[in-house]
């Protein structure tokens, strides 16, 4: 295994329409390249913020005839890094309802694993805000990690953040880095952002690699930005503010079985007696 890796996360403003959005987020994935950075992370939504469920169903990516991952994977080959595609919307066959889909890609272009959303976002927010993820996704069934020369990587997005038990299921099956793609909102990223994705990393003393949407998208929704780098302590090795670009940090292999000799949690879950109501 790598003794590091230098890992980047791009952060963009992803609009309605995927060409302009591809284009944009190429020119980041080259620019990280540039910077030294051999695992390139993309963030939820990557190249499409479409909020109405007629065009996104006729923009989003086609499993068995796909259009937007082949950019991804002469984007791997080319760059010969690893690259996860946050997530794409994914049309199924026979299905009403998509799959919001992350996809891990090796330096070759070939798909090493995916990962399809397992908790969906249906909530009414104060201030009229509302999201009902359900209705336009199928939730997935399947936590997945997947082994890389850098380590065994486990796969999340957004809202799954905010559920631990899938975290540290990954942590017990192998993953010493956990992905984090998101489109957080604003509110919810002021309050919970920094907090939920430390806490995911202290409490399994795995990296957290969270790359973000960030600004203002077509429906005037807002997302929170501050993609974020974490190490298994919970320190901030690299963060980015609201603004597009990247930010990227050199993980320490190392640091793993260290701070798991520190606070060897992994090794003392237990399993009890559901309380009697």
């Amino acid at each position: 295994m790598a003794d590091s890796v230098k890992v980047a996360c791009v952060q963009l403003c992803a609009g309605a329409e995927v060409a302009p959005n591809l284009e944009t987020i190429s020119t980041l994935i080259r620019r990280a390249r540039d910077a030294g950075a051999e695992f390139i992370l993309t963030p939820e939504n990557a190249v499409m913020m479409e909020p109405k469920r007629g065009p996104k169903f006729e923009k989003a990516e086609r499993e068995e005839s796909p259009y937007i991952l082949p950019v991804f994977a002469d984007l791997a080959k080319e760059t010969g890094a690893w690259i996860l595609a946050g997530s794409l919307a994914v049309k199924l066959p026979a299905e009403d309802r998509l799959a919001n889909r992350s996809y891990l890609l090796d330096p070759g272009g070939r798909i090493a694993a995916h990962y399809d959303k397992i908790h969906m976002f249906d909530v009414d927010l104060a201030g009229g805000e509302s999201y009902r993820e359900s209705n336009q996704f199928r939730p997935g069934d399947r936590a997945v990690i997947v082994g890389t020369p850098f380590g065994v990587v486990g796969l999340t997005i957004c809202y799954d953040l905010r559920f631990p038990a899938l975290h540290r299921a990954l942590a017990q099956a192998g993953a010493s880095i956990l992905t984090s793609p998101a489109a957080f909102t604003v509110p919810t990223g002021k309050a919970h952002w920094h907090t939920l994705l430390r806490a995911r990393a202290i409490e399994n003393t795995c990296f957290v690699i969270a790359p973000a949407q960030t600004g203002t998208h077509a429906d005037g929704r807002q997302t929170y930005g501050h993609s974020l780098i974490i190490d298994p302590w919970g320190e901030v090795l690299g963060e980015l503010g609201t603004e597009p670009g990247i930010v990227t940090a050199t993980l320490d292999i190392a640091r793993i079985a260290e701070t798991r000799s520190m606070v060897p949690s992994l090794r003392h879950d237990r399993v009890w007696s559901q309380p009697l109501l």
